[in-house]
């Protein structure tokens, strides 16, 4: 038992030293003798004074003992001076001073310990710890130690760090390995199983009470039936393989995590009983928390309520739902129908087919693909909603990154070997599945537009170079840019228009509707309706027919040919396709008062790249397109080339043309070049003036033919002479065989005052008047109607 004298002793105010603050009194197992009454001071004293025959020196030996006097039971009294008070038992011990005799222990302890026993260098250990009393304070202080960390412990294991959470950690992530993710296979494949088997049981109905009195019809059913039939048969096999597989591989995981615990356990158990099997349990214990001893962090948790495919996370059922419900398509209480579940393609997209809430349109779904990219973190270009089948059933796409931002892969027509064919399909590039595009322009036109730089020119190139590398489709090419885009297919052109000039495209336009007439003409001789493959083939005047028009703005908004350009391309195009006319027009600014609306809707492709505003997308799609959920402008610049196409289909597809670069361009050009030249179909090129003029007959055209010689005959290194004295002109003609005077020459080519003015000629330089090359040519072609 202990007690602290510091109890008692009132601190001093002032202390000038520091002080022990603490003194311990170890009471004595013999109490001392009464003292008189009021004698208690004296008591102390006389102990106090009598400790030097008490005294002895440890580190002598053979010393006499010494008895040590028993301990006080009444505190000695301190004075205010007094700032240190050491119990007498205390000195005796740790004093060094050289004593006589050993100490004997007082009472029933006297002459169990000699103290010379202990070496000089070892610890000193208090007589007081070999006491009962000692020995009971050191076992306290070790259990007070041991009880703390059991309580320690305690508190810790409700925390992440807990060994029974680490436990349940290991116990979770061991057995999330072992089922794995081949469930979401066989769910898929049940899914489609369920629903395949499903519509053949239709299929086989309908065609039970199809009457065989409709014969076609009868026989359409019964082949659909087998269709549908066979196709469930496959999906129900593939449901079992699905099954199968994942069993198979499921065993296999648990015998990796689960064999190695209960061998441990059994084995305890046989060989070493209930100490055993406590072993192989604890054992078991130990590597369950190790294996959960790191908690799951944000990313790896999958008990979040909320999930984001742009953090990474995989698609699933409670996520689809949460994602509509937070786009407002499907109400909080509703939920979706999973028809095939979400799985990952070999592009590294989500993709899942769901039938919506009954009452609930695809559309709805289609308009918020805004909501849905925010609901799923992502990009609203990488969001692809379409419709799948029927009014409530929706295909959902969702590809990991921006699509189209690739490198293009290189486009098929580099890989033909002989003449296209444009009667069949034509591609168009991959959608944003991966998914190649193609499409049918037999007896239809198409529009295509975009802001600048979103790739028009190139995405205009698959249509182009498909209908170039046919040799039978004859080509008749309007440049509204005047920039060389349309220029390296001239010579491969019937009519080419490459100045941007309104007025010529006017009159090509003129001579397109007489080449409309004159088919009909020719078709209505035959008996025909409209041109065919076949027909074409037979009757060359009946090949498909291509009007190219690029940059369409410049001609339609002219003030004085636009709206007579606009009324002829309307007539084009609603009635040449039965004659095999093909119109696309291209522009880079899609404006009402660039593409009429009665011009537009009647062009069945349409082809919109990167806009600025919904409503130059809804130009080219259509009015309320973009409401609809199919704007334009949700194409981001990284895009180049990218566009929604709606062709074939009920909606428009996001699609990326196939690109050719410059070389390619060029090189496929050329290959056209060399089969249309094979096959005969290869235009001339332009006739020269002389020889128009030559075909003409007359005689003032031979005549100035014949001037337009003399020019060519004075022709220097650059080129012909660009003018001629009058007086040579009439010499060299008449010395040609004609009768022609310097007056008629005048007439014939009418000069102005300054075109008359004389310039020097000859050695000597003499002053003399002259015809220029460009007014000969002015004056032929206005008199004739021809160009240069």
């Amino acid at each position: 038992m202990t007690e602290h004298l510091t109890d008692h002793i009132p601190a001093p105010a002032t202390p000038a030293e520091p002080t022990i603050a603490t003194v311990t009194f170890l009471h004595p197992a013999t109490p001392p003798a009464p003292a008189a009454e009021g004698a208690e001071g004296d008591v102390w004293e006389d102990w106090g004074e009598s400790y030097e025959d008490y005294a002895v020196d440890y580190g002598s030996a053979g010393a006499a003992p010494v008895v040590v006097p028993p301990m006080p039971t009444v505190p000695p009294a301190v004075g205010p001076d007094d700032r240190t008070v050491v119990l007498e038992t205390a000195r005796a011990v740790l004093d060094k001073t050289p004593a006589a005799e050993p100490v004997v222990r007082p009472g029933k302890f006297a002459g169990t310990l000699d103290l010379d026993d202990f070496d000089s260098d070892a610890p000193l250990i208090p007589a007081w710890m070999y006491s009962a009393e000692g020995w009971a304070a050191w076992a306290g202080v070790f259990a007070r130690a041991r009880r703390r960390d059991f309580r320690r412990w305690v508190r810790r294991q409700p925390t992440d760090k807990g060994h029974v959470r680490q436990f349940g950690r290991g116990v979770r992530r061991s057995h999330e390995w072992v089922v794995g993710f081949e469930g979401v296979r066989v769910q898929s494949a049940a899914h489609t199983a369920h629903v395949l088997t499903r519509e053949a049981k239709l299929a086989a109905r309908s065609a039970r009470f199809t009457p065989r009195i409709l014969g076609a019809k009868k026989e359409l059913a019964m082949k659909a039936a087998e269709r549908a039939t066979k196709a469930a048969e496959e999906a129900v096999l593939l449901h079992k393989k699905a099954k199968k597989d994942r069993n198979r591989a499921r065993n296999l995981r648990a015998g990796v995590v689960y064999g190695p615990p209960l061998a441990a356990i059994g084995t305890g158990y046989v060989m070493g009983g209930g100490l055993g099997l406590a072993a192989g349990l604890l054992s078991t214990f130990a590597g369950g928390a190790f294996v959960g001893r790191t908690p799951y962090d944000e990313d790896a948790d999958w008990t979040t309520q909320w999930r984001s495919l742009g953090d990474g996370d995989r698609m699933t059922a409670p996520m689809l739902d949460a994602a509509f419900r937070a786009a407002k398509v499907i109400g909080s209480e509703e939920s979706l129908g999973v028809v095939q579940m979400p799985m990952l393609d070999t592009r590294g997209a989500w993709t899942a087919i769901l039938d919506l809430p009954p009452g609930v349109p695809a559309k709805k779904a289609i308009r918020a693909t805004d909501e849905l990219a925010a609901a799923f973190g992502v990009e609203e270009a990488q969001v692809s909603v379409a419709k799948r089948g029927r009014a409530g059933r929706i295909e959902l796409y969702v590809s990991r990154d921006l699509p189209f931002t690739d490198k293009a892969a290189p486009g098929p027509l580099l890989a033909l070997e002989s003449a296209g064919d444009f009667w069949g399909r034509i591609s168009i590039g991959p959608d944003v599945r991966g998914i190649h595009q193609s499409i049918s322009v037999v007896e239809r036109s198409g529009l295509i537009g975009g802001e600048p730089g979103a790739g028009k020119s190139a995405s205009g190139n698959t249509i182009l170079l498909a209908a170039a590398l046919d040799p039978r489709v004859i080509l008749w090419l309007a440049d509204g840019k005047g920039g060389g885009d349309l220029e390296p297919f001239e010579h491969l052109c019937e009519r080419y228009e490459g100045d941007a000039d309104p007025e010529a495209f006017s009159a090509m336009l003129d001579e397109l509707l007489d080449e409309m007439k004159a088919r009909y003409a020719l078709l209505k001789k035959l008996g025909k309706r409209k041109v065919t493959e076949e027909l074409a083939n037979k009757h060359p005047e009946l090949r498909q027919l291509l009007l190219w028009v690029d940059e369409l703005m410049l001609y339609t908004t002219d003030e004085e040919f636009g709206k007579k350009i606009t009324r002829k391309l309307r007539n084009l195009v609603s009635r040449g396709r039965a004659a095999g006319i093909i119109t696309f027009c291209a522009t880079q600014k899609p404006g009402s008062d660039v593409v009429d609306t009665s011009l537009r809707d009647l062009l069945s492709i349409r082809w919109a790249l990167r806009c600025t505003t919904p409503e130059a997308s809804d130009t080219i799609l259509g009015k309320g397109a973009a409401a609809s959920g199919y704007s334009a402008k949700t194409i981001q610049s990284e895009m180049r080339g990218a566009g929604l196409l709606w062709a074939e289909g009920t909606n428009p597809t996001m699609v990326r043309a196939d690109y050719y670069d410059d070389d390619q361009v060029a090189a496929l050009i050329e290959r056209a070049t060399e089969w249309r030249r094979a096959a005969g179909t290869l235009p001339n090129g332009p006739v020269p003036l002389v020889d128009q003029l030559r075909a003409q007959g007359d005689e003032e055209a031979l005549l100035l033919a014949a001037v337009l010689d003399v020019f060519a005959a004075h022709a220097a290194e650059d080129g012909p002479a660009e003018w001629l004295p009058g007086q040579l002109l009439v010499d060299e003609l008449k010395t040609a065989g004609h009768t022609v005077t310097a007056e008629k020459l005048g007439a014939l080519v009418q000069r102005t005052d300054e075109e008359k003015a004389k310039r020097p000629w000859g050695e000597k330089g003499s002053r003399v008047t002259g015809y220029p090359l460009a007014r000969v040519e002015a004056a032929t072609t206005a008199r004739f109607g021809l160009t240069t």
